[in-house]
């Protein structure tokens, strides 16, 4: 029985009500429930009742690779046998009768890549033979295989690392849509990358290799004699946080893309020494400076520049960014005298100065009360749009602006929004609510 599809209680009674009958020929009645973790909780409580007391004629076979998910109840009832990875010299040998007495041709480096594939399991290793002799008559190779379970081509791949670590963008990039032309898919294509990098640190660490012919051996070999183990990890770690952008993502091709330019142009430096403590190369110092430069200019596109003739001038920053110098100066010399009122329209005003358009265009036509010392209001009397909402709502919108009244005033003050229209309909909902309960008669106009 599949466990799988058929995990109702309903299932698991029609086994209880059979077991009751003895085998006809054989010796035993054997009852195998694959996939046994599927089973409903009542599914196993109907079960449980069969297994603690068998009938002698009964035998039970439960498989799952989840034994985690099995009630102890029934765990603590069954024998178990936990089955392991049958070794891939097993599994070439039982691929070689196999082909030996189906009459296929098949070479030896394909029978080694079909027994890396299959994991351990003889069932996949022969589901893959079964469709690698099913395609066209003539001699299995590695190609064929490869092209079978959309491996890309190992030539690919290694021409891609290599190209990566020479910084060679444009070809690594050629090399890539070459890969995407034939159709592979580029989640697995990422993967494999992963692996022959893999590959190639445990080259390094071992001299062994598997699933390579002696010319695949010798590039490795090459790269491995040119590149660092920590540039191997720093790789490996870039290529996986790639494949787990591409996960989130629905442009999996721009993600990777980007991410081979990024990895051609060494912006992956983690630091400006190498590990013996010496300065980088030409090469690493001019990609730092790369870096620095972008920073700056995202900085800028940010807004976060001085308005034309104040550049000398300090801008408001956030509380936390705020030096005690810079604190005792706003206190000492406010920019405006009198009410926050008075001057709010100013205030709002030099927003725009400053090039601060999105706070500018949502504070536009409001009116600030001080409420108190301590608190400030601002009035919405055209009304409060959801966008201005939003962003009025964000942290660094409301610390910029607490700054910014803070430097006019000389002194901290909290903010409160009010939206005039909500009030109106408050007043008009409280001048209802009296109406009905004064129970005196009111005549409107």
């Amino acid at each position: 029985m599949d466990a799988a599809s058929n995990n109702s209680v309903e299932d698991v009674r029609s086994i209880r009500e059979a077991v009751n009958f003895l085998p006809t020929k054989a010796k035993y009645r054997v009852y195998i429930i694959d996939e046994v973790h599927m089973l409903s909780t009542g599914a196993f409580n109907a079960l449980l009742k069969t297994l603690e007391e068998p009938p002698e004629h009964v035998k039970f076979i439960l498989a799952t690779t989840e034994p985690q998910k099995l009630p102890a109840t029934i765990l603590s009832r069954c024998q178990r046998f936990d089955f392991k990875r049958i070794a891939d010299e097993d599994i070439i040998k039982d691929l070689t009768y196999v082909c030996k007495e189906s009459n296929i041709k098949i070479t030896k480096e394909a029978l080694k890549l079909i027994a890396v594939l299959a994991e351990g399991g003889m069932r996949d290793a022969l589901s893959i033979l079964e469709r690698c002799n099913q395609e066209e008559s003539g001699e299995i190779n590695e190609d064929k295989v490869k092209d079978l379970v959309g491996i890309p081509k190992t030539i690919f791949i290694h021409n891609i690392v290599e190209l990566i670590e020479a910084q060679e963008v444009e070809k690594a990039v050629n090399t890539l849509q070459k890969v995407i032309n034939e159709g592979k898919d580029i989640n697995n294509f990422v993967w494999e990358m992963i692996k022959y990098v893999k590959d190639i640190l445990l080259y390094q660490a071992t001299g062994k290799t598997e699933m390579y012919n002696p010319e695949e051996v010798e590039n490795i070999k090459n790269i491995s004699e040119k590149v660092s183990k920590q540039e191997l990890m720093d790789l490996i770690c870039n290529l996986s946080e790639i494949e787990n952008s591409m996960k989130l993502s629905t442009q999996k091709l721009i993600i990777l893309q980007t991410g081979i330019i990024k990895l051609c142009n060494k912006e992956t430096v983690k630091s400006e020494k190498n590990i013996d403590g010496n300065m980088p190369s030409g090469n690493a110092q001019n990609s730092d400076l790369e870096r620095r430069v972008t920073k700056i200019e995202n900085f800028l596109r940010a807004g976060n520049f001085a308005k034309a003739g104040s550049a000398g001038k300090k801008q408001p920053a956030q509380e936390s960014n705020v030096k005690l110098e810079e604190k005792k100066e706003i206190n000492q010399k406010p920019k405006y005298q009198g009410k926050t009122q008075d001057y709010w329209p100013k205030l709002v005003e030099d927003f725009k100065a400053n090039g601060k358009m999105l706070m500018y265009i949502n504070l536009a036509g409001t009116v600030a009360r001080e409420i108190n010392d301590m608190t400030l209001e601002i009035e919405f009397p055209n009304g409060m749009s959801k966008v201005a909402k939003d962003f009025l709502a964000r942290p660094d919108t409301k610390q910029e602006l607490k700054n910014t009244i803070h430097l006019a005033c000389g002194k901290e003050m909290q903010i409160k929004f009010a939206d005039d229209r909500i009030k109106k309909e408050d007043q008009a909902n409280e001048f209802e609510k009296f109406m009905e309960e004064s129970q005196l008669p009111f005549h409107v106009i």
